[in-house]
């Protein structure tokens, strides 16, 4: 492995990119796999995640405690990421590959089981791929490049995960999508662990008490306030993601070989914007560019309820990438800058445990988006894809525009009542204990 490519921002992007296709393919067609063609009820749907939710209060903060207690020669983190890819791959699969003949009942328990699993395997990976981020990459400066670096990678991801995916799967069937995006995934994964090297002196540290470790955690308001106000926002990425190929069939009457240019318009364009919101982040500094890539968010989701064809879809798609580029590249830093403080109370390096209670949070998203699909459905009389209602467009009009307009609302009020009294020192040192917007609570 050349020295260059160690430990750089590109080769830890390729972690995300081999993430991010199979999660985006998940996220986005799940409902319309398992609702729209397979016939299982949103009722249903719904229960599942809830469960999956339920699991996933105790699985994710654990396992960043373990990973923080981890002490191998190889690493805290590689170990866990390493034994994880196989299963990842598995389950991943098991997801898309539904046996012939399963329905109702039948077909609730296989994505039940299939949906604990993933996403048991997946909040293994991806506490240990998200801790390693603060470790690597020190300083605003640097933190906002590998951002940036790294949401471009997510974005090539998701555009691949959403636009590529109903190609493939019109050609090769769902299950074989699943196969070539889980040996896809392997491959880059392999490669970016590969490159990745961590900081032996943090593997000398002793590991604190699950009590201790947790406390720290649990009392921090703004470490609350921040993650919970990132949650409503990630329920907009969702929600828009999984409703386009609905909003195509029912509100743009468009054919479904033509979801992959509608989804094309949103995620091709957040690519070179996220070059421009990583000059925002270094003039306005993290807490402001967030809080204005909320506010551009809330308003871009706006002009979906009025699209009526594949043109004014793609012209709407355009506008939501500018605050869906904004919302992926200012978070990591101000995630960084938190754990950078409680190392500097604590003397302790705690990237798991802030990661998977951080990323507990902001995963009730899905939950938050299968009540919403659930709710407005109901309203609309919407209950599957043999039963659309007699409103089917005007249930993904709301489920695009009217929900997500309203949760950013939410989240961009909250993000107000923290650092109230703005940035100070901000810089482009690259130390242990440097911190380029320090005074005052972080986020």
């Amino acid at each position: 492995m050349r020295q260059t490519f160690v430990n750089s921002p590109i080769a830890y992007a390729l972690g995300m990119f081999a993430m991010m296709i199979p999660s985006q393919a998940f996220s986005a067609f799940y409902s319309y796999y398992y609702v729209e063609k397979l016939g299982l009820g949103i009722g249903l749907a719904t229960l599942a995640r809830t469960v999956y939710l339920i699991w996933d209060a105790a699985n994710q903060p654990l396992a960043g405690y373990w990973s923080d207690r981890t002490r191998t020669r190889f690493g805290r983190r590689k170990p866990w990421i390493w034994f994880s890819i196989p299963f990842f791959m598995l389950t991943f699969c098991m997801i898309f590959s539904v046996p012939q003949g399963l329905s109702g009942h039948g077909l609730f328990l296989w994505f039940l089981v299939a949906l604990v699993l993933f996403e048991g395997v997946a909040t293994i990976i991806w506490v240990n791929y998200g801790a390693l981020f603060p470790e690597l990459f020190r300083g605003e400066r640097l933190r906002a490049k590998a951002s940036a670096i790294q949401q471009g990678f997510q974005i090539a991801a998701i555009l691949i995960g959403s636009a590529v995916t109903p190609l493939l799967f019109a050609w090769m069937g769902f299950g074989y999508m699943s196969l070539v995006y889980a040996v896809l995934f392997a491959v880059c994964m392999l490669l970016c662990m590969a490159s990745v090297r961590e900081d032996e002196q943090i593997r000398q540290e002793p590991a604190l008490p699950l009590k201790e470790a947790f406390r720290a955690t649990l009392q921090n308001r703004e470490f609350w306030i921040f993650n919970i106000a990132n949650s409503f926002a990630q329920t907009v990425n969702g929600l828009v993601s999984s409703m386009i190929p609905f909003y195509a069939k029912y509100v743009l009457q468009i054919p479904e070989s033509q979801v992959s240019i509608l989804l094309a318009s949103v995620f091709v364009s957040v690519i070179p914007l996220v070059t421009v919101w990583y000059w925002i982040v270094r003039k306005l500094g993290g807490v402001r560019s967030w809080r204005l890539s909320l506010a551009a968010y809330g308003l871009s989701v706006i002009p979906l309820w009025f699209g009526s064809s594949l043109a004014s879809g793609i012209a709407a798609g355009i506008l939501v990438g500018f605050g869906l580029a904004g919302f992926l590249v200012t978070p990591p830093v101000l995630s960084s800058r938190i754990i950078d403080r409680d190392y500097e109370r604590t003397g302790q390096r705690r990237e798991g445990v802030y990661t998977a209670v951080g990323g507990f949070i902001t995963r009730s998203s899905g939950l938050i988006s299968a009540l919403a699909f659930w709710i407005v459905g109901m309203t609309f009389g919407y209950v599957s894809g043999d039963n659309p209602g007699p409103d089917p467009a005007g249930t993904f009009r709301v489920l695009i525009s009217v929900v997500p307009a309203c949760l950013l609302v939410i989240s961009f009020l909250l993000s107000l009542t923290i650092m109230r009294n703005g940035e100070s020192g901000r810089g482009s040192g690259s130390g242990r204990h440097n911190h380029l917007q320090g005074g005052g609570p972080v986020r």
